[in-house]
C-alpha cells in the first residue's frame, strides 16, 4: 500500500510539473502574440479602427453588482473532515468588490487577475478576489491566524514553497488557526504535522474540482 501511495504521489508531481512547463511555454507564446497584437492594434487605431480586449479566461462583467459573489449554497462536511460547497459558485470576472459568504472564500465571481500561486508565501493578507481566481486555476490556499503556532506556520511555508499551484497568507478573519482551501473545498487542520495536510494537497492541487486545470499560476498579481 505504501509503495502504491508513493508511486501515485510521484505520478501526480510529475503531472503538475508537466502542466507547469506547458504553462510557461504558453506564456512565452502569449508574450510574442501580445507584441505582435500590439503592433496591429496601434495600426488599427491610426486607421480609425476599433478593437475589443477580452479577459484571459471566464466571462468578464465589470458592471456586476458589488457584493454579488453569485455563490449560493452551503457546506457539507464529509467523513474526512473536508467541507464541500454544495451549490453555485459564480465564475464571472468583476472589478467591483465581492463579498463572499465564507472566509476564506472557496469560489465565486473574482478579479480578472489571479494571485501568483507558484509556491508563493505571502506575509501580509491578500486580496480575496485575486485569490479566488487562483483557486479557479487549481491552486490550494493555506491560511493562518495569529493564533497559529509559529513552528507550524514555518513548516507549512516550507511545504508551500516547494509545491507548484499553492500559496499561503495570513487571515485573521477566519474561524480557525490553520485552514486549507481549494475551489469549492475547505478544511481545518490542527498543525503542520496533521496527515490531512498532505491528503488535501494530494487531492486538490490541480485536482478534479479545478474549473481551469493547467491555467497559469505565475505572472499574476503579488498582493
Amino acid at each position: 500500500m505504501g509503495s502504491a501511495n508513493t508511486t501515485g504521489s510521484a505520478a501526480r508531481k510529475a503531472r503538475i510539473e508537466e502542466m507547469r512547463r506547458a504553462q510557461q511555454a504558453r506564456e512565452r507564446r502569449n508574450r510574442f502574440l501580445v507584441i505582435g497584437g500590439s503592433a496591429v492594434a496601434v495600426a488599427a487605431l491610426v486607421a480609425g479602427g476599433v478593437f475589443v480586449v477580452t479577459s484571459q479566461s471566464g466571462k468578464d462583467d465589470s458592471s456586476a453588482a458589488a457584493g454579488d459573489a453569485k455563490s449560493s449554497g452551503q457546506f457539507v462536511t464529509g467523513s474526512d473532515g473536508v467541507r464541500t460547497w454544495t451549490g453555485k459558485l459564480g465564475r464571472t470576472h468583476v472589478t467591483k468588490t465581492v463579498k463572499y459568504p465564507t472566509e476564506p472564500p472557496v469560489g465565486g465571481n473574482h478579479d480578472p487577475v489571479w494571485l501568483t500561486c507558484d509556491g508563493t508565501v505571502y506575509t501580509e493578507p491578500v486580496n480575496n478576489m485575486n485569490a479566488v481566481h487562483s483557486l479557479e486555476h487549481g491552486a490550494v490556499w493555506v491560511t493562518y491566524t495569529s493564533k497559529a503556532d509559529k513552528a507550524d506556520v514555518d513548516a507549512l511555508a516550507a511545504k508551500v514553497r516547494k509545491t507548484p499551484y499553492t500559496f499561503m497568507s495570513p487571515d485573521d478573519k477566519q474561524a480557525d488557526p490553520i485552514m486549507l482551501t481549494a475551489w469549492g473545498r475547505q478544511r481545518t487542520v490542527t498543525s503542520a504535522d496533521d496527515p490531512a495536510v498532505n491528503t488535501f494537497f494530494e487531492e486538490f492541487v490541480q485536482g478534479e474540482q479545478t474549473p481551469e486545470p493547467g491555467a497559469s499560476c505565475t505572472g499574476g498579481t503579488m498582493k
